[in-house]
């Protein structure tokens, strides 16, 4: 859950919109969490992996593998447990997976982005403000 959490954070903090947080660890035995999100440009896409891949790897956590990064239309980061899917409007409009896994228990992405949030700030040294 943590790499969920860091993920959905970071992508957050590059503007990825209709963020979506699937538990699939009953219905799937290739991972437990899937994580789906939209940017607008393949710039903004490619910038959301790359945060998403920096955050993770600060935590030790690598990827399987990752595709369809020069693209741009649909990046999938593979961590094993968890699933990053990284889509264009289009792209996610096309596929729809978020109906094919709808048997997923849908999380509640904001919490877990806050929760990942306060993990960020209490790792954060203190600074002295002075006299």
């Amino acid at each position: 859950m943590d790499a969920l959490k860091i993920a959905l954070k970071a992508a957050d903090d590059k503007k990825a919109y209709d963020l979506l947080a699937l538990d699939i660890s009953g219905i799937a035995s290739f991972a437990s969490y899937f994580l789906f999100c939209t940017g607008d440009s393949s710039r903004q896409m490619q910038a959301i992996a790359d945060e998403i891949e920096k955050q993770l790897k600060i935590t030790g956590i690598h990827s399987s593998h990752i595709e369809g990064y020069q693209n741009s239309e649909w990046i999938l980061m593979d961590y094993f447990d968890l699933v990053i899917h990284i889509f264009s409007k289009e792209a996610r409009a096309f596929y729809d997976l978020e109906r094919l896994w709808r048997d997923g228990k849908k999380l509640n992405a904001r919490k877990l982005i806050q929760e990942a949030s306060k993990k960020v700030e209490g790792r954060r040294p203190k600074v002295d403000p002075g006299p």
